[in-house]
């Protein structure tokens, strides 16, 4: 392979220029195109970009140049061969199952997911004649009972939100394929820089680009990267036809944010494994939750398909809701916020934001308590996090 081809490059270059196409203005910061259509030299040249003769950007509903650098560079980044953005990460998890599947057919999912993740998949699916099964995502005798009837399409989260559950990808896929289906993953807690589901076996992945691709809580905005013959015959005309676009300003900022995601995340990562070390002793705390503690449950599993545990904590104060929220209210510098993987620490009490709608059953089957909170540990100084913590917990 040609040593200068965008393929060749490691993953800090490819953060940096993967995707970009320089305008004759011979600019040094990608192109922000502002333009919802563009113009033909004929009628003749518009018929033919309309009809597939000739490619070329036709409406911004369809495809950018700005929005098309930001999926050329986070597919080299993901090692995908191509990638739809969408204007929301919810967006990009509607889309990449709502193209796929048919009235009669069968959707299984892990049971720990995102409030909104849960809805499209409990609620919405079956309105439209779509069988959903859930299952134990760590309980691989559950996928095997699961995916044992032919399967359109499995969904899972891997760390999951808010509990931190992992999930072994490749037997899942490997199961996924014997029924048929195809397995979606949604890593955005893992970031493409700590996992690549693809390469355990995925064929597809989604991201809620909001979180650590943007990284400073400014955009919206999301992906689904997958091979070509998905992203164009089967996503892409649901795409096309549904209008869930990036908007090219979004793209753009997606794009800053990619240059830094690996030097940010290693900076989250870190401070993350040093704030759950730190809660891991405490008093008053029933558990703390982090795939590279030792004690997380999956520790061996997580430590096998990533390559570290990433910025997310989750622990369990005693004392329920009124010791959740005592503690919340005493933070001083960890905001409380229900985004995650932004520069600053952000925490949230999941049963009451995030998954508020879900039944007090479906709840406690996540593993979700009255007590839990989920820490987004951002790039401040580890120890001001920790002395904030403390000062809190003994509040």
């Amino acid at each position: 392979m040609d040593d200068t081809s965008p393929k060749a490059w490691r993953q800090a270059t490819r953060l940096v220029r993967g995707g970009l196409r320089r305008t004759g203005f011979d600019e040094t910061s990608e192109a922000l195109f502002l333009t919802s259509g563009y113009v033909y030299a004929s009628a003749a040249e518009a018929e033919e970009s309309f009809d597939g003769r000739r490619e070329r950007f036709v409406y911004s509903r369809f495809r950018n140049p700005t929005i098309a650098t930001f999926e050329e560079r986070l597919a080299l980044i993901e090692g995908a061969p191509a990638c739809r953005a969408t204007a929301s990460g919810m967006a990009a998890v509607h889309a990449a199952l709502m193209c796929q599947v048919a009235a009669g057919d069968r959707v299984v999912a892990s049971r720990a997911l995102f409030g909104s993740c849960q809805y499209i998949i409990a609620e919405l699916l079956p309105r439209f004649g779509v069988e959903v099964v859930f299952v134990d995502g760590p309980d691989l005798a559950q996928w095997r009972a699961a995916l044992a009837p032919p399967t359109r399409a499995v969904f899972i989260e891997t760390p999951a939100n808010p509990t931190l559950e992992i999930i072994d990808v490749a037997a899942v896929a490997e199961l996924a394929h014997a029924a048929g289906a195809r397995l979606v993953v949604d890593n955005v807690f893992a970031t493409p820089i700590l996992q690549r589901p693809l390469e355990l076996g995925a064929d597809v992945v989604v991201y809620s680009a909001t979180k650590h691709i943007d990284g400073q809580g400014r955009c919206l905005g999301g992906a689904i990267l997958a091979d070509e013959a998905f992203c164009n015959d089967v996503l892409g005309p649901y795409l096309r036809h549904t209008g869930p676009c990036l908007s090219p300003f979004n793209a753009w900022v997606l794009l800053k944010g990619l240059e830094t995601l690996d030097l940010r995340v290693e900076r989250h990562n870190a401070n993350a494994l040093a704030v759950a070390r730190f809660l891991e002793g405490r008093a008053g705390i029933a558990r703390v939750l982090h795939p590279g503690l030792e004690s997380h449950p999956q520790h061996a599993l997580a430590m096998r398909q990533m390559t570290a545990g990433g910025g997310i904590v989750a622990f369990e104060l005693e004392g329920g809701r009124e010791r959740a929220y005592r503690f919340l209210d005493a933070l001083r510098l960890i905001d409380i916020s229900n985004n995650l993987g932004d520069a600053k620490s952000l925490i949230c009490h999941p049963a009451t934001t995030t998954h508020q709608r879900l039944s007090t059953a479906d709840k406690a089957a996540m593993g979700i308590g009255e007590g839990m909170v989920r820490l987004s540990v951002g790039l401040e100084d580890a120890a001001d996090l920790i002395d904030d913590l403390d000062a809190a917990l003994r509040a």
